[in-house]
C-alpha cells in the first residue's frame, strides 16, 4: 500500500527557519543513502510502503518524515541504525514552533504561575481532553495536525518529572471543571487527573468560583514564568498586545494581578475538595 494522500500536519513551516533547516538537512541524507543503496525514488516508495512524490517531499525538506518512516528507509538501504537515529534530529521540529519555544520556557522556569479561564491549562489536560480542545477547533484542523498537536502538548507535561521540580501554580475558573469538552467520561477523567496533580507537593491547583463578586482576572488568562537567574517572562491577555513581556513594570502588573486573583480563589485544599464534588456529580 501506498501513501498517496497530503499530510498537512507534517508539513514544514516556512516562518521556522531553524526546523526547515533540520529537516532539509535530514531530507538530504536521507536521499544519499537511497542513492548509495541504488534505488530511485520510486522504488524507495514501493519497499517503505509510501507514494514517490511523498520520498521526493522529504528528500526535498519539505515535508517532516514520521518516526516509522525513518525506520522503514533505514531497512530498505541498509543503514544499520543510521537512518533510525535521525529521529531525533526531527522529534523536537515536529511540533509548532510557537509551542516548541513555549516548552523551552518551561523547562527553564523554576516557577510557573498561571490563571486559566476558558479550558483546563495545557500543563494539566488529559490526552483525551486535548485531542477533543483541538477537534472542535474552526477552521477545523486535519486529524493529522490534531494529532501532532495533542502529542506537543503531552511532551510539555514532562515538566512535572523535572528534577529539581519547578513550583508550578495553577487558578482555574470554576466552569472550566464543569464544561464537558469531548463528553462526560472525558471530563470525569480530566478531573481526575486534576485531583492527581493537585497532590504534588510542587502542584498548586486553585479554583476561582464563579459566584465570586470581586475579581481580578477579567482582563483574561495570564501566566508568568520565573527562571533561575532572576529573569521571567509574563503574558496577560489582552494586555500589552497580549505578546510575552519581560519589562519588569509590565511584570509587575501582572504578578500583581495573579496575586490577588490567587487571594480570591479558593485556597489549595479547598479547591481539591471542590473538585472532588464537582466529579461526584458529572
Amino acid at each position: 500500500m501506498t501513501e498517496n494522500v497530503d499530510e498537512p500536519g507534517w508539513d514544514v513551516d516556512p516562518d521556522d527557519e531553524q526546523g526547515a533547516a533540520v529537516v532539509a538537512t535530514v531530507g538530504r541524507q536521507l536521499k544519499l543513502w537511497r542513492e548509495a543503496a541504488g534505488l530511485r525514488a520510486g522504488e524507495l516508495g514501493v519497499a517503505i510502503g509510501y507514494g514517490e512524490d511523498l520520498v521526493y517531499k522529504v528528500e526535498g525538506g519539505r515535508r517532516i518524515p514520521r518516526p516509522e518512516y525513518l525506520d522503514k528507509v533505514d531497512e530498505a538501504v541498509g543503514a544499520g541504525g543510521k537512518v533510525s537515529a535521525m529521529k531525533d534530529d526531527v522529534a523536537e521540529v515536529r511540533y509548532p514552533k510557537k509551542v516548541r519555544d513555549l516548552a523551552k520556557l518551561e523547562a527553564r522556569a523554576v516557577e510557573l504561575s498561571a490563571y486559566g479561564t476558558h479550558n483546563i491549562h495545557g500543563l494539566l489536560q488529559t490526552e483525551e481532553y486535548a485531542r477533543a480542545l483541538f477537534g472542535m477547533r474552526r477552521p477545523a484542523f486535519s486529524s493529522d495536525e490534531v494529532e501532532r498537536l495533542v502529542a506537543a502538548r503531552v511532551a510539555r507535561q514532562s515538566i512535572f518529572d523535572r528534577m529539581p521540580a519547578p513550583e508550578l501554580s495553577f487558578i482555574q475558573e470554576e466552569v472550566t471543571l464543569r464544561r464537558c469538552l469531548g463528553g462526560r467520561m472525558v471530563l470525569q477523567r480530566q478531573l481526575e487527573r486534576l485531583l492527581e496533580l493537585g497532590k504534588l507537593r510542587n502542584v498548586e491547583i486553585q479554583v476561582m468560583p464563579t459566584a465570586r463578586e470581586d475579581h481580578a482576572g477579567m482582563g483574561g488568562e495570564m501566566q508568568v514564568l520565573k527562571f533561575a537567574d532572576g529573569s521571567a517572562v509574563g503574558r496577560s491577555e489582552g494586555a500589552f498586545g497580549s505578546r510575552p513581556v519581560t519589562d519588569l513594570k509590565h511584570l509587575r502588573i501582572i504578578e500583581l494581578r495573579c496575586a490577588i486573583i490567587r487571594a480570591q480563589a479558593l485556597t489549595p485544599g479547598e479547591s481539591l475538595a471542590f473538585i472532588e464534588q464537582v466529579l461526584g456529580e458529572t
